[in-house]
């Protein structure tokens, strides 16, 4: 095995004596190496480093070799899917679906802890300590408290944000023809994406009360998504899944605005500020932006919508049978402040910078995968020959 570090007597060779020691090397310099030379034998840390790097690097081309011939199979079985087809609109779809549902569900600890914080700020000193106490007392199930509606919940509502996105924006875009909707881009990322929210926040309403109502209770008062369907539909009918409808407009639709229109925003200045063109970088390049334009746009999202999540949470939790949403609204602002708005917001800008990014940079990797353009950065409409 290599020595990470070099022995005594190369050490004398190249920057002692040999008399220092009293005694004569063990072997005499015989490659014409001058005593301040730089010797290779002195750097085998150098080179375990390039192989990490090599192998990394052969690790990486092996999985893009790999993605190129699943791809080019799932395409092969899908045949040929014209943009903003049904098919394509399908496709998108789904990718929406897996982008929301599994980046969510992997973040419900966070979520728990965000959501009890926001009920009652005096719960828990910091969110490690949070973590600390809820594993010591309901243990990993504890932990993951709300999993089920949550994966159930932004399953759908990812499925129908990314769907009707795609199909606003073209639709928006047509009616406005292709040098308005240029120039008028970031309205037109706005209207596309608050149309979108607007329909996903209806599929997402019932399983973000079950959520809710889950995580806030010490211990939680259901055994599941199921058992919390029951149990509110038996005591308040079907209308007491959508008590947080407006709420949760109120905190989504915004958050969506500026989750799409600061992405394509930003994705656009990163590939403006690169050299070339983005046709130019490769599909893991092409992910890596997504991801960063995403992460950055979460972190504005999180800003902008979290006095609405502190509401939903607490309306969710304190709502009275029978009392109006102004009045319960008026109700907990008078107890908590404006300042009590903000309880939670640190984690959940790195709850919510890290979904977004996650969401586009899967979402945008689902559309490569099936042939598709990555998401935002394209050139802008070719000029009209007079």
């Amino acid at each position: 095995m290599t020595a990470l570090y070099p022995k005594l007597d190369v050490l004398q060779q190249a920057f002692g004596s040999p008399y220092s020691l009293n005694r004569p090397l063990s072997k005499p310099v015989t490659n014409g190496a001058t005593p301040r030379q730089a010797r290779p034998e002195l750097y085998h840390a150098y080179s375990i480093v390039d192989d990490t790097k090599n192998k990394a690097k052969k690790l990486s081309d092996e999985a893009a070799k790999e993605f190129e011939k699943a791809s080019q199979k799932a395409q092969a079985k899908t045949g040929h899917i014209e943009l903003y087809s049904g098919q394509y609109y399908a496709a998108c779809t789904f990718g929406g679906l897996l982008a929301c549902g599994v980046t969510h569900t992997a973040v419900t600890p966070l979520d728990l802890v965000k959501v009890r914080r926001q009920v009652d700020s005096k719960l828990y000193k910091g969110n490690f300590q949070a973590w600390g106490h809820i594993y010591r007392t309901e243990g990993i199930r504890g932990i993951m408290t709300g999993w089920s509606p949550t994966f159930f919940g932004y399953c759908a509502q990812g499925a129908f944000k990314y769907g009707w996105y795609e199909y606003f924006k073209k639709t928006y875009s047509d009616m406005a023809g292709p040098e308005l909707s240029y120039k008028y881009k970031t309205a037109l990322y706005l209207s596309a994406s608050a149309s979108a929210e607007f329909l996903a926040d209806i599929a997402l309403c019932p399983f973000e009360a079950i959520k809710v109502r889950m995580q806030a209770t010490i211990p939680s008062q259901y055994a599941g998504t199921l058992d919390g369907f029951r149990q509110i539909t038996a005591k308040e009918g079907f209308s007491g899944l959508y008590k947080g409808l407006y709420p949760l407009w109120a905190r989504q639709i915004p958050y969506t605005m500026m989750k799409f229109a600061s992405f394509e925003t930003i994705v656009e200045m990163i590939y403006d500020r690169l050299p070339g063109s983005k046709s130019d970088y490769s599909k893991a390049a092409q992910t890596g932006v997504s991801f960063t334009g995403g992460y950055l746009a979460g972190i504005l999202c999180a800003i902008v919508s979290h006095p609405a999540d502190v509401m939903v949470s607490k309306l969710n939790a304190y709502r009275k049978a029978g009392e109006g949403f102004g009045a319960v609204t008026s109700r907990i602002y008078k107890d908590i402040g404006f300042r009590g708005l903000w309880n939670g917001l640190p984690v959940r800008i790195v709850m919510i910078g890290t979904l977004t990014g996650l969401q586009w940079m899967i979402y945008d990797y689902f559309k490569i995968f099936m042939g598709f353009p990555s998401t935002g950065g394209g050139p802008p409409p070719a000029a009209k020959k007079e």
